[in-house]
């Protein structure tokens, strides 16, 4: 087995490790995000269901953050994004079913990052052991 000199070790962890530690948590990140989008859409569901039966106004994000008033007569579908750009529309009960079933396969994919980020995390703190018992004997 051929030992890496201190420079690769170090140049391994910084350039790869690390980068790859970056890597994971940007996508951790960005599935929590859609996490909290699916709760927040559920909350509003539930809101429409319980209190908004007989319509209501809402301001509409019409692009470059310009807004309209709108007004929803009969709240008995949405639109929701199921991905790759497509929407489909939804009966709330519909929509909740979906909401719960994304909600519960994203976190299954976030807690897989999250387990692959602590040993990417496990991996470095190996390398820079491996770094101090090197230095400590030279």
């Amino acid at each position: 087995m051929t030992s890496m000199s201190q420079e690769n070790l170090e140049s391994f962890i910084n350039d790869y490790l690390k980068e790859d530690l970056k890597e994971l948590e940007n996508h951790l990140n960005l599935r929590n995000q859609e996490i909290m989008e699916f709760l927040q859409l559920k909350n509003t569901i539930a809101v429409i269901q319980s209190d908004l039966n007989n319509g209501f106004k809402a301001q509409m994000n019409v692009g470059n953050n310009m807004f309209m008033e709108a007004k929803v007569e009969d709240p008995k579908t949405i639109l929701v994004l199921i991905g790759k750009g497509i929407y489909m529309d939804f009966t709330l009960e519909e929509a909740l079913t979906f909401i719960n079933f994304k909600i519960r396969v994203l976190e299954k994919e976030a807690e897989v990052l999250r387990e692959e980020s602590i040993k990417k995390k496990a991996d470095i703190k190996l390398g820079l052991l491996c770094l101090l018992e090197k230095t400590k004997l030279y």
